[in-house]
């Protein structure tokens, strides 16, 4: 496949969490504020990190904010490939934004030709509508075992014949070595693709690294083109949990959210900042203000972990005492009275299998085929506010008699119990501002627009860069 085509620069790591989803966001608006017309790709995404375009078409977030960052609209093509797991063994696989049955039965190694068609056309399109495309890798490119199936790390480079930057996350150790070893895991062509390698995260004295930098070009023909500092970024990560070893002090109070094995739509807990705290246990609920229940990719086997857990009895118990307990999307359902999933939609189970709910919400959720995406403005009649956020489900809820509807399909409130569909509720001041009140908490302070985000980053990491060879590889000098 050929076509008239703009310059692709590839973020690679050596390892999965080396940071190429906010190296690659970085690049998108640098390069955009030097004049670029720029777009993300990122061929196949594995995450349960979604959102959902202004067309209703489900994409990874991490590429979301990728778009954002280069200022461009996201379209489902930056990332054509998302596999959302639904257990170890098994994910769902999103095609160009929707669900397809077909191609998630399939065995792991047969859908690869079934998709690199669909990722060629993909890269190729945006390869002629920008003059800039940011690719990012995933995991690594030395997994030898893959190589052969790869539709997301080489063979991309080669199919945008993409200048490629090697990073390693530094402060784990033994980058040299990683970066090493996986350059000689890949065969002559993809090496001759290797622009430049970067050492991510790093902290301390950048003199102290001589002699090794000059050492690794020496043995591998390849500069290290930069140095790139500890940065506390607060991006949506891919799969991170947010306040992930974070506790704030018991005496302070905090909120408390389930740490399902299948969590989803991790970042919209973003402004709780440190007022969360992820617990898999009922006795991290002590002292808990508030209970969150997660999104879930698989709601009924994490309502069987909650129940194995003890945290289903432990959130029963401390909703009968009164603590205010929110449910969004996965957990709105477990919060009901029971959920069943008659044709098998979630998979790993015999179809027409039904579970009972935690019972907190008069609410009975149905799987079904059809899955619901879209972007979703609603009316508050508790806050009074206009929310904004946007859908993901394959559940259709009903309401009994014992719960109000505050807004049909969406919002249910039970007591202190409340839930919704609706995803990114807690982005909206005005929710987030009367969900801590109810808790007794005083809300942190806001955390800076994602825009004002994205423009720090890309100036750190840009400063941390051979700018000039960036600069280069994009064509020549904006600036």
């Amino acid at each position: 496949m050929t076509t008239t085509k703009g310059r692709a620069i590839m973020v690679q790591g050596c390892t999965s969490n080396a940071g190429k989803s906010y190296l690659a966001a970085a690049l998108c608006r640098a390069l955009s504020n030097a004049g670029y017309r720029v777009a993300p790709f990122k061929a196949q995404n594995m995450s349960n990190n979604a959102g959902v375009t202004a067309d209703g078409l489900e994409m990874g977030r991490a590429q979301i904010v990728q778009a954002m960052a280069a200022k461009v609209t996201p379209d489902v093509r930056m990332n054509p490939v998302l596999l959302k797991p639904e257990a170890d063994t098994r994910s769902q696989v999103v095609l160009l934004g929707r669900a397809d049955p077909e191609l998630t039965a399939l065995p792991w190694r047969e859908r690869k030709p079934r998709l690199w068609p669909h990722v060629q056309e993909a890269l190729h399109g945006l390869l002629a509508e920008y003059e800039v495309v940011v690719i990012e890798g995933a995991g690594s490119p030395a997994e030898v075992n893959l190589r052969s199936s790869d539709i997301v790390n080489m063979r991309v480079a080669k199919e945008a014949g993409a200048a490629v930057l090697l990073a390693c996350d530094i402060d784990r150790g033994g980058a040299f070595a990683h970066l090493l070893g996986t350059w000689h895991c890949l065969d002559a062509r993809e090496r001759g693709l290797l622009r430049g390698f970067l050492l991510n995260r790093f902290r301390g004295d950048a003199s102290l690294l001589a002699p090794a930098p000059q050492w690794l070009e020496e043995q591998t023909g390849v500069p290290v083109v930069g140095v790139i500092p500890w940065l506390p970024h607060t991006l949506p990560e891919e799969d991170g949990f947010w306040a992930g070893d974070v506790t704030a002090p018991v005496t302070d109070g905090f909120i408390a959210i389930a740490k399902l094995p299948r969590v989803s739509n991790l970042d919209e807990f973003a402004p709780l900042s440190g007022l969360a705290r992820w617990v898999s246990a009922p006795a991290e609920l002590e002292g808990a203000r508030a209970i969150i229940l997660p999104g879930s990719k698989a709601t009924l086997s994490d309502l069987d972990w909650l129940r194995r857990t003890g945290l289903a009895a432990g959130v029963s118990r401390s909703a009968q005492a009164g603590v205010p307990v929110l449910g969004i999307c996965g957990g709105l359902q477990m919060l009901g009275t029971a959920v069943s999933d008659p044709q098998g939609i979630e998979g790993g189970g015999a179809a027409g299998q039904t579970a009972p709910g935690l019972g907190l919400l008069d609410l009975k959720t149905v799987m079904e085929r059809d899955k619901t995406t879209r972007q979703t403005t609603l009316h508050d009649p508790e806050t009074g506010a206009e929310l904004r956020g946007y859908e993901i489900h394959h559940g259709v809820t009903e309401a009994g008699s014992g719960v109000q509807t505050q807004v049909p399909g969406l919002l249910w409130r039970q007591g202190n119990v409340r839930g919704t569909y609706l995803h990114g509720l807690l982005e909206n001041p005005a929710y987030l501002h009367a969900f801590l009140g109810r808790a007794g908490l005083e809300a942190p302070d806001p955390i800076p627009a994602l825009d004002a985000r994205l423009d720090a980053i890309a100036g750190a990491v840009k400063a941390s860069l051979d700018w000039n060879l960036i600069l280069e590889l994009a064509g020549g000098n904006r600036e």
